[in-house]
């Protein structure tokens, strides 16, 4: 182990140094990430990018975007203003070790010990047999167990913080306890050390060189590699369900797809998709794509492909987002197939693009939507679930700002965001994967689109995040005004069917269920197991999951599912019988350009393929 630890520390100079040597000749411009599929820092590129100490802000209260001192004084004042309270915590948790080392001895004398306490269920870290089979390492896993839950118990314990505070509190302060897991450090991970010692250490030199290229890859900023991004092209074995491109603007691609059957429902069927992710979560390939299957059940279907925008197009709003997004498709589609009438389905904040999309129409007097499917759709922000750690106004003018230096906010922010809200899945096990056990990510086409991100124009992801998520705006009455239009969702009296999903940590599902008493016309809501992503795209053939039904719809999301029957598998169906009846009778099956739009190129067309380069 010497001899490999020395030898590991001669090539592990040589390549820092020749990762020096290449930063050198690169020009530090502060963005965030040469490659676009990657894992940037959770702060962006500034004010911690690769220029940052040649420009650091006047006002050093800018290095601290969350507001995190400000708000951990704040508990610690509350902390010690109540020492009984602390005491009887400490003392809690010192009771604890005391049973943890008499159980340790136990087994160190060959006796058996139940554990003083154990993972969750879903907790992955702990999964080797070593942490079970070795008293040390038990002993290990568990003190940092207890340790873990005194501090997040301390935390949640402190009265008198305001809402919004003790929930960043809260979250942050368990990324703090993930990052300190023992899974996470060579020394206290027994596959590590096990790894380690049957491969003389080549594993650690290997975690080098992918930690050095992801470094690389981040032009200086971590970047994680999440899959093997050369096993995977958009176009080529992702995204290949066969169309063509009809129609175009400054933001969006209108993508046909070829019929399947040799007839096809009358009324076409448009998907407008979220624009913080690309489409292809709903195509990533034939066997689990919702797109292939809803035009095998013989719908003529479109979706809408957002632009990757750049600088040029800052100045786009919502309300742009609209009007060059549904509503161009509409005007596109009747070109296409001659029809007047769609059904549409929005997926999550295309699904509240929707929702506000069909409020302006509503005042418009325009019944072109004939029935509306929102998949894992916020409407009411009340209750956002962790993501409002991410949303007060010293975060929002920091990222304002940060959007204005630039004329777009990069995607590798916003795919950190999403990311902390799993660290553990998402961030650690790669860092141990990657850089630990020196193993290569496995290609997974799920995680390819995850690091795919996209980025945000200024004006519309400001208008976004502060009059729906900040304020709340969208269901007041006239709060939210699109094209010199004060919309109302309360108008809406088109045919809705909802999807949420129970286990998401995105649209929470008691949250996007308000929208129930909200619409004006018939409601059906179904709640699917799983998360954002998983419960969504999960095809029948596949045989996972399920999902709850209930005709009623109470006010309480919690009554609701009091009276739901469970149904094993997917959920598709039972939105392909639902669409029936507004789809309309048999016809022709219709194929891309036979109408007066002519193709401009097959799908899944170029805009999805643009990367961020930043």
């Amino acid at each position: 182990m010497t001899l490999a630890m020395n030898r590991i520390a001669e090539q592990a100079q040589r390549l820092v140094a020749d990762f020096v040597a290449r930063q050198a000749q690169t020009p530090a411009d502060g963005t965030a990430a040469a490659d676009p599929m990657s894992i940037a820092a959770p702060f962006g590129a500034a004010p911690f990018g690769a220029a940052s100490f040649n420009s650091l802000p006047a006002n050093l209260s800018s290095l601290d975007p969350f507001n995190l001192g400000g708000a951990f004084m704040e508990m610690t004042a509350r902390l010690m203003a109540d020492p009984n309270r602390l005491f009887e915590a400490q003392l809690g948790l010192w009771q604890d070790y005391m049973a943890l080392w008499q159980r340790t001895a136990q087994r160190l004398l060959g006796e058996e010990a139940a554990p003083v306490i154990s993972p969750a269920k879903e907790d992955k870290r702990f999964r080797d047999k070593s942490w079970d089979e070795s008293a040390v390492f038990d002993f290990i896993k568990q003190s940092y167990l207890l340790t873990a839950k005194y501090v997040q118990t301390a935390v949640r314990g402190v009265e008198g913080l305001e809402g919004k505070t003790a929930k960043k509190l809260d979250f942050f302060t368990r990324q703090f306890v993930d990052a300190l897991s023992p899974t996470n450090f060579p020394l206290t991970n027994p596959e590590v050390l096990r790894v380690t010692l049957e491969t003389g250490g080549d594993n650690l030199l290997k975690g080098l060189e992918n930690l050095l290229g992801d470094l690389e890859r981040g032009r200086g900023q971590l970047a994680i590699s999440m899959t093997d991004y050369s096993a995977f092209e958009v176009g080529r074995n992702i995204a290949v369900t066969p169309g063509k491109v009809v129609f175009q603007n400054d933001l969006m691609q209108l993508i046909q797809y070829a019929p399947l059957t040799e007839t096809v429902h009358k009324t076409p069927l448009l998907i407008i998709p979220p624009w913080i992710n690309k489409f292809y979560i709903l195509d990533l390939k034939p066997a689990n794509s919702l797109i292939r299957w809803l035009t095998e059940q013989g719908h003529t279907v479109f979706v809408i492909s957002w632009v990757n925008p750049n600088e040029k197009l800052a100045a786009k709003d919502f309300e742009d987002y609209m009007a060059d997004g549904p509503l161009a498709a509409l005007d596109a589609i009747k070109d296409a197939t001659g029809e007047d009438g769609v059904n549409a389905i929005g997926y999550c904040i295309g699904g509240t693009l929707l929702s506000g999309t069909l409020a302006y129409m509503a005042a418009k007097k325009d019944a072109r939507i004939k029935s509306a499917m929102y998949l894992v759709t916020l409407t009411d922000f009340t209750d956002v679930g962790e993501l409002s750690v991410f949303i007060d106004e010293e975060q929002l003018g920091a990222l304002e700002s940060r959007m204005k230096s630039r004329g777009y906010l990069d995607g590798q922010s916003m795919a950190t965001t999403f990311n902390m809200l799993r660290s553990n899945d998402l961030i650690w096990s790669f860092v141990v994967n990657n850089y630990l056990l020196g193993k290569d990510p496995f290609p997974f086409d799920l995680l390819y689109w995850n690091s795919d991100s996209t980025r945000m124009p200024p004006a519309m992801h400001s208008f976004y995040l502060r009059n729906m998520y900040q304020k709340n705006l969208l269901v007041r009455p006239g709060g939210i005004t699109l094209k010199g239009v004060p919309i109302d969702l309360r108008t809406i009296k088109t045919p809705t069917f909802m999807l949420s999903t129970r286990e998401d940590h995105i649209a929470p599902w008691k949250s996007t269920y308000a929208a129930t008493q909200l619409y004006g016309g018939p409601v059906k809501f179904v709640l699917a197991a799983s998360g954002h992503i998983a419960g969504v795209v999960n095809p029948p053939a596949a045989n996972k999951y399920s999902h709850f039904l209930n005709d009623a719809l109470p006010a309480s999301p919690d009554d609701w599912l009091a009276g739901t029957t469970q149904v094993p598998g997917s959920w598709w169906p039972v939105y392909a019988d639902w669409l029936k009846q507004y789809a309309g009778p048999q016809v022709p099956a219709r194929t891309p350009g036979d109408g007066k739009l002519k193709p401009i190129e097959d799908a899944p067309g170029s805009y999805v393929k643009v990367r961020v380069v930043e």
